[in-house]
Parts: C-alpha cells; structure tokens; sequence
C-alpha cells in the first residue's frame, strides 16, 4: 500500500463539492472513508462532514476539508477523488493506488496487501 496521507481533489470534484456545501448550512467539509461489505470486501462511504470526531484527520485538497477517520486514511492514501458525469449519471469517482480489484457492478473493492505481512 502507498505511504501517503494525501487525498485529491480534482477541480471537477471541488466545484461539486463547494456546491453541496453551499446548500448545507451544517456542513464543515466532506467526510471519506472505507466500510467492510461488497462481494469485493470494501465499499467507500462518501457524505458531508458535520462534525470532527477524536479520532479523524484532516486533510485539505484544492481549498476544501476531506474528513477521515485514522483507519479509512491507510485504505485511501494517495487517492485522487474526482466527480465525473457519464451520460445521464454523475458522482464521485475513487482513483486509489491501493486499489487491487473491483467487483463486476463496482461497487466494491479489494486492497492490495501490505508489504511484510
């Protein structure tokens, strides 16, 4: 797995983000992270910030504050996340150097091992 603690932000993914965040009063950033499900093992989880727990990080991509819990950040080191719309759909878009394997309906996802374990 790489070693870096960024996230990214493309330009098309801080323009809907901004976007969101204007809307929602509450919200302080987006908050990313990594759930055990899918017929792959992970599934991400995407959804406005409100609050800052003990254990998150923050780290800031193009002007904007990525949420993310000390656990999720291993999984999503180096990850650029963008917005892409592809015909009448649109949404995020996890470009992850850790990413071994997705499942047939991408919804989920497989890690590549740590070196030495």
């Amino acid at each position: 797995m790489t070693t870096e603690t960024t996230i990214n932000l493309t330009e098309s993914a801080k323009k809907h983000i901004e976007s969101v965040l204007a809307k929602d009063t509450d919200g302080i950033g987006l908050r990313v992270g990594v759930k055990t499900t899918g017929c792959s093992g992970y599934q991400y989880v995407i959804e406005t910030a409100k609050a800052i727990n003990e254990e998150d990080r923050i780290i800031e991509s193009n002007d904007i504050k990525i949420v993310i819990d000390e656990q999720s950040l291993r999984y999503l080191a180096g990850t650029e996340l963008d917005f892409v719309r592809e015909g009448l759909n649109a949404g995020f878009k996890f470009n992850n150097p850790n990413v071994e394997e997705s499942c047939g309906c991408g919804e989920s996802f497989s890690l590549k091992e740590e070196s030495g374990t």
